[in-house]
């Protein structure tokens, strides 16, 4: 008797371990310190970018529209954190809807509280997503500046976020069809650069050239403004690519690493590419080419590695000053060359990523790795996210053009915009 009472003992805690075992397998989603302390670190770091890029963009531009300059991108930090927190952020990661766009589930952040989501707090998910909205429009604020109408630009900025952005983002991260597809965009490249890229062409088509260009020269007026501002946008860029892992683990580590060999491969690959075609380098080619390698290694930097990172980085740094060489030849005024750098760099980054993702560190190879497939998903999710980004902005900008006026009248225009419509001058001598 003694022996069955000590089998059944022995029995009935098996079972039970067996059970605890069942039930940890199906345990609730725990938030993680470690990863939440790098997530809030990583947001804080893409907010950065946007004064960062205000700045590169502000020294690039003419003196006399410097302050006009820095506040189309500061504005978009009031705007679109008032649109993510409304309706933004539930058409973006809302409950699908048709593989299109995402329900108002989540209107005005209900239901986004302090539960996991991951390992990481719900609202912190939601305002790390918030600072990539925020900078998106302000990326196409550099092919309008010097002409367009301020107030036109924060209708714009609001409809372009909620008609472009949006479904975009809910296309490629929040379970939509290019999803669905199984295109990969660690961080951007499609859903952040591309969609800039291409509307801010489509946008300096309609709005037209700046008076004088390109018969009278318009050369940048600080450039010390852009090379801090170029570095701001470089260590932010860590928080933009390694965040996008939403984890403090190896992924992050490799996406962090990768992130500087591209961006130092490609300030090499613009720098000797100018250097061949002009006859001299120049540290606003240096800067440029430095973004240029961070655009393109966006989408990939979650699966390549290292010398996959040198290739992107030094291809984007070379056909990326050959992309702003070309708008003389199309004869269209993108004043500072956001078209060139984030519409190509991140097409350049999203099919490389097709080429030079491996198994061995994001989980999908490329062709490069025996997995050609990917590399026509990849031109697929570029092909759409092309042609919807130009022919909303395309039709947004007609309409505002025919509602509100696109441009400053000609007078202001010459005078410069920090006088005409803000009534301050950036300095005074």
């Amino acid at each position: 008797m003694t022996k069955f009472m000590v089998y059944l003992f022995i029995f009935s805690m098996g079972l039970l371990f067996n059970i605890d075992a069942a039930f940890a397998g199906e345990a609730e989603p725990k938030i993680v310190g470690a990863d939440t302390a790098w997530m809030l670190a990583s947001s804080a770091l893409v907010m950065l970018m946007v004064p960062g890029l205000a700045l590169f963009y502000g020294g690039m531009d003419r003196s006399k529209n410097v302050l006009s300059t820095l506040l189309l991108s500061f504005v978009c930090l009031g705007v679109i954190t008032v649109q993510w927190t409304l309706f933004g952020y539930s058409l973006a990661f809302g409950s699908d809807v048709g593989k299109v766009i995402g329900d108002l589930s989540f209107l005005a952040l209900a239901g986004v509280g302090l539960e996991p989501n991951g390992t990481i707090p719900h609202q912190l998910f939601m305002v790390f997503q918030m600072m990539f909205a925020i900078l998106t429009p302000a990326l196409i604020s550099g092919a309008l500046v010097g002409r367009m109408k301020f107030q036109t630009f924060v209708v714009f900025i609001l409809l372009w976020s909620t008609l472009v952005y949006d479904p975009l983002c809910h296309w490629v991260w929040g379970g939509g069809w290019i999803s669905d597809l199984g295109a990969l965009d660690f961080a951007g490249g499609l859903v952040v650069h591309i969609s800039s890229g291409v509307s801010a062409l489509a946008a300096c088509i309609i709005l037209g050239k700046r008076k004088g260009f390109p018969a009278e020269p318009m050369p940048p007026h600080n450039l010390p403004i852009t090379l801090l501002g170029a570095g701001m946008l470089w260590f932010g860029w860590f928080g933009f690519n390694a965040g996008s892992e939403l984890a403090a683990d190896a992924v992050a580590a490799s996406a962090f690493v990768v992130t500087q060999i591209a961006a130092g491969a490609a300030v090499l690959g613009w720098v000797f590419t100018e250097w061949s075609h002009r006859g001299k380098p120049t540290l606003l080619g240096a800067a440029s080419g430095g973004v240029a390698g961070l655009v393109a290694i966006t989408p990939a930097a979650g699966f390549v590695g290292p010398i996959s990172a040198i290739m992107i980085g030094a291809l984007a740094g070379g056909l990326c000053y050959l992309a702003v060489l070309a708008k003389h030849k199309f004869g269209y005024d993108d004043s500072l060359d956001v078209f060139a750098v984030h519409g190509i760099g991140g097409t350049i980054g999203a099919i490389c990523t097709g080429l030079f993702a491996t198994a061995a560190i994001g989980g999908t190879d490329g062709l490069f790795f025996g997995n050609p497939g990917q590399l026509v998903t990849q031109l697929i999710s570029v092909a759409a996210a092309w042609v919807y980004s130009f022919t909303v902005t395309f039709v947004i900008l007609k309409v505002l053009e025919a509602t509100m006026g696109l441009r400053v009248s000609e007078e202001d225009e010459v005078q410069g915009l920090d006088l005409s419509s803000h009534g301050e001058r950036g300095y005074t001598m």
